[in-house]
């Protein structure tokens, strides 16, 4: 489990420094100012962790984590992620529970190559995933496409490491409490999703009738991912899970669900990282940490590259989400 991040001069970022991350992490903040980058940088460490010493692959880690940089930020060098130049080489360290360290360090003029590196992680067969805001199942094809054949700019490296991971279901048994998030996931579904292999498409199963995936609304195939991903192992009780703005397509009582089922996979061990502009996300986490007992930080980003940082667990933090529901609030009681 990721514990401590420090980040310095990394796009929007200028400098945050925090310990003593939870299962849940929430980030929070106006527009460009940091919360997906923060996101994106922590997936490509976790990554590069994950994929360095697996199977035939022949990179080092720090080949994997330009690779990874370069096609997730789509930069046309990843010296342009230096915030400002001026001010000295960006600068990322990550620390997790078991004490090892994953940082690494490069300046404006940096290409691909990346000379200050250091992981000391041990090697894992676990994997991690960045679930982005908009849904994929009825865009694979055209995501592979972009990546691998015509290996330009479009689609980032997320979203081409999430259509690799939606691969048709496999067999084999998975545990009990993955067994009930699935039934809790179908419930809120309506029904399921399934990897028709002879057609080589997407199902939506409702009842007696079948639906093409491209008949179906954003919500429904959203929380198909998380249902197919479980489904085919690529999640385990150990993953780290990266979300930006769970609340795009879904219905509040999808969104509230879906918190709750998260709450549950933190609870059976699963890491969670979340960026989110809805009210609906701050509240129910709110309600989950209180319930659960269980600590919730959130990280406040600000326009000056910086972020402040609060525990849910201790209360609703300052910040504009909040501050604008109750604006509205009170000019309706004026009208």
């Amino acid at each position: 489990m990721i514990e401590e991040i420090e980040v310095k001069n990394f796009g929007p970022i200028s400098g945050l420094n925090i310990n003593n991350l939870g299962k849940i992490n929430l980030l929070i903040g106006p527009n460009r100012s940091g919360k997906t980058m923060l996101l994106k940088a922590l997936y490509c460490a976790q990554r590069t962790i994950e994929l360095t010493g697996r199977g035939k692959n022949p990179r080092s880690g720090k080949e994997i984590l330009a690779d990874k940089l370069y096609w997730t930020f789509q930069v046309e060098k990843i010296g342009k992620l230096v915030r400002k130049p001026e001010s000295g080489a960006l600068s990322f360290e990550m620390k997790e529970t078991n004490g090892s360290i994953f940082s690494y360090s490069f300046g404006a003029d940096t290409e691909s190559k990346i000379i200050k590196f250091e992981n000391n992680s041990r090697p894992r067969t676990t994997n991690s995933i960045f679930i982005p805001a908009k849904e994929v199942l009825s865009l694979l094809d055209v995501i592979k496409i972009w990546r691998e054949v015509r290996m330009e700019f479009g689609f980032d490296e997320t979203y081409y490491d999430l259509a690799t991971a939606l691969t048709p279901p496999t067999q084999g048994k998975i545990s009990k409490t993955f067994i009930e998030v699935r039934n809790r996931l179908e419930s809120v579904l309506g029904g399921r999703v399934v990897y028709s292999k002879e057609k080589k498409t997407w199902q939506y199963i409702q009842g007696k009738n079948t639906f093409d995936i491209n008949l179906t609304s954003e919500g429904t195939k959203k929380i198909a991912i998380f249902d197919t991903l479980i489904s085919n192992h690529f999640l385990t009780k150990d993953s780290i899970v990266f979300i930006d703005e769970p609340e795009s397509g879904l219905h509040p009582d999808l969104l509230v669900e879906l918190l709750a089922i998260i709450g549950e996979l933190a609870k059976y061990g699963m890491q969670f990282f979340i960026a989110s502009h809805s009210y609906f996300v701050i509240k129910k986490l709110y309600m989950l940490a209180h319930s659960m007992d269980m600590s919730i930080p959130v990280i406040s980003f600000d326009f000056d590259g910086g972020a402040a940082v609060s525990d849910l667990k201790d209360g609703m933090p300052e910040n504009p989400i909040i501050a604008q529901s109750v604006k509205l609030y009170e000019e309706e009681l004026a009208l």
